[in-house]
């Protein structure tokens, strides 16, 4: 929840201006809050980079939900992708998994590709319970779906205890999860997760990009404050050069 729009079209322009610096190989995704949506649809015309995502969808296809904005209407402006599960949504607005699971099951009816948010905070990372509750997130929403929709999921790794806190997660903390994350996905789905993009969510910067994104099961970031800056973020995703 950053930016005015005049604030936010500015920022999106930034990020075009410098995306021919960018691999042809990396997929940059903007998603701006649904205020912004529009007209970032229209700034980014044609091009294939970036594509746009929306923040959040709702769990109900239509009707009485006053301020709650479903997934046909963000595929109707036309958005590409969807955030579902972001910590933030999970720990201020009680988002279950039971919840996640219909917002994924309409985004992908929507024709939306879901960018499906999983892990631990503090308590659970100190009391050794981090692999149990990304299993159980996991679970209970993505081995839910069949494997056509489930080739369609995107994950991001959230270490909610790294975010904010002070505390920093290491690149081998990172890949030690996502390996974990790739390998329980192969107990339901099995060789499609290893083709599954898997992204780094904790506390992403120009300055420790490189190292986390060389790792083997980190396919990329889902990048939060430094995304505010058209020149971080740009860095950011220049590290996979």
């Amino acid at each position: 929840m950053n930016t005015t729009l005049k604030e936010g079209k500015k920022l999106i322009e930034e990020i075009l201006s410098g995306t021919d610096r960018i691999p042809q190989d990396v997929t940059l995704i903007i998603a701006p809050p649904f205020t912004h949506l529009c007209p970032a649809a229209r700034l980014i015309g044609n091009r294939r980079n970036p594509a746009l995502a929306a923040q959040n969808s709702a769990n109900r296809e239509s009707g009485a939900y006053t301020g709650e904005v479903s997934a046909s209407m963000l595929a109707s402006i036309p958005c590409s992708h969807v955030i579902l599960g972001h910590s933030e949504r999970r720990e201020y607005y009680g988002e279950t998994n039971e919840i996640l699971l219909d917002k994924i099951r309409l985004a992908l009816a929507s024709r939306l590709r879901p960018i499906f948010c999983v892990g631990e905070v503090l308590a659970e990372r100190e009391g050794s319970m981090h692999f149990q509750v990304v299993a159980s997130q996991l679970r209970e929403v993505l081995c839910q779906l069949g494997p056509e929709d489930f080739k369609k999921v995107i994950v991001a790794y959230e270490p909610v205890w790294a975010i904010g806190t002070g505390k920093t997660a290491t690149a081998e903390q990172a890949q030690e999860m996502h390996a974990f994350i790739r390998a329980f996905l192969a107990g339901t789905f099995g060789d499609l997760a290893a083709s599954t993009p898997i992204l780094y969510g904790g506390s992403c910067k120009p300055s420790n990009a490189r190292e986390i994104f060389s790792q083997p099961d980190v396919d990329g970031g889902l990048i939060g404050g430094a995304s505010l800056k058209a020149e971080d973020f740009l860095a950011i995703a220049g590290s996979f050069a």
